[in-house]
């Protein structure tokens, strides 16, 4: 099965522009690598004042969690429950700017804890092999029914 673009926006909430990753490179139960072009992109979505800054790159790690809970789900029939950013700890900004590199980014994420509410995940983007952004995240998923407000099994 081809895991790109195409497979990436069939599986996680963000689509077009907003969908920053190109494919899939490797994943297991608890990694995931992507790979992208996007931040070199003029219309990225996420570029400010004609820049896309580094701290931009927890968008980049974030979707390729979201990426990693679709995989999994997949994998054992099912379908990953909406996730949010939690929050991020030990972040590493070792750049100021993305958008300067030629190379492709390489998002990696893995699972490090967690359970069907909640998941911790370590995270880096780098470039040529070269870390630019590291760090931690918890992610904390919505489990709640929107139609009945219960939550489902």
């Amino acid at each position: 099965m081809l895991l790109d673009r195409r497979w990436i926006e069939e599986h996680i909430p963000h689509k077009e522009r907003m969908c920053l990753l190109d494919e899939v490179l490797s994943w297991d139960l608890t990694q995931t690598q992507c790979r992208t072009s996007t931040h070199r992109s003029l219309d990225n979505p996420l570029r400010a004042n004609g820049r896309l800054g580094s701290a931009c790159g927890i968008e980049y790690a974030a979707q390729t969690m979201a990426v990693h809970g679709a995989l999994v789900a997949s994998a054992s029939g099912g379908v990953a429950p909406p996730g949010f950013l939690a929050s991020v700890r030990g972040v590493r900004l070792n750049i100021d700017r993305l958008d300067v590199f030629e190379a492709d980014l390489v998002t990696s994420v893995k699972r490090v804890a967690g359970d069907e509410r909640t998941a911790l995940y370590e995270f880096s983007v780098s470039a040529d092999d070269v870390v630019l952004v590291m760090g931690r995240a918890a992610i904390a998923f919505n489990l709640f029914s929107g139609a009945a407000g219960k939550e489902t099994p």
